[in-house]
């Protein structure tokens, strides 16, 4: 069985055609316009080919740090998105400096990570973010594996790939646990696929 980042490297090459499927206009300005600085820097864990994420932020005077694990994507948003500085890394692997980042998002990417990592990487990311930042994930639910905690496969253009979840109220744990405050929490139809959107804060102190 071929691995994630394998199967990533494959989807680059039909990327381009598809990118169109997805439109997160509304997600984007929302927590945007909920964010207390106008330019600051954002950390897109598992950035893909930099859009729309990465590309809406540096159009508007951000500094963009993206990290995936698939080069190939990462070729392609070294092409279209040039200003983000990009890392080839696991977001479990990655190393950044304390209170680094005014946002942190993770898109489509957080439930690729086995569900025992979870709570450990609310707290990475808790430690990456300044205080008052807001972090903002997709996170699955049973709306799109059918099970309220899942761990396994789905395919996904014609490729299996590996899901993780927990149950919303441990999400809601594991956030509260590692430090944050959970700002939003919705369900989210955005190219027939149904997920869980989440914004946690980073409070003072």
């Amino acid at each position: 069985m071929k691995t994630l980042p394998e199967i990533y490297d494959r989807f680059a090459s039909t990327y381009d055609k598809n990118r169109g499927i997805f439109d997160m206009t509304d997600v984007l300005n929302e927590f945007y316009c909920g964010l207390t600085v106008e330019s600051g820097r954002l950390l897109d864990l598992g950035c893909g080919a930099g859009e729309p994420f990465a590309k809406f932020f540096i159009d508007r005077g951000w500094q963009v740090t993206g990290i995936d694990f698939s080069e190939k994507m990462l070729e392609l948003a070294n092409r279209w998105v040039p200003a983000m500085r990009t890392l080839c890394v696991d977001m479990r692997d990655a190393e950044f400096e304390p209170a680094g980042f005014d946002a942190i998002t993770a898109v489509y990417s957080l439930f690729h990570v086995p569900r025992q990592a979870h709570a450990a990487m609310f707290e990475r990311c808790l430690h990456w973010l300044r205080p008052d930042g807001k972090f903002l994930f997709t996170y699955a639910t049973r709306e799109y594996t059918g099970s309220d905690a899942f761990e396994g496969y789905k395919t996904f253009m014609g490729e299996r790939l590996f899901y993780s979840h927990n149950r919303p109220d441990q999400l809601r744990r594991d956030l509260e646990d590692a430090g944050f405050l959970i700002e939003s929490s919705c369900y989210r139809n955005i190219g027939a696929e149904i997920f869980l959107w989440v914004t946690a804060v980073k409070p003072h102190g």
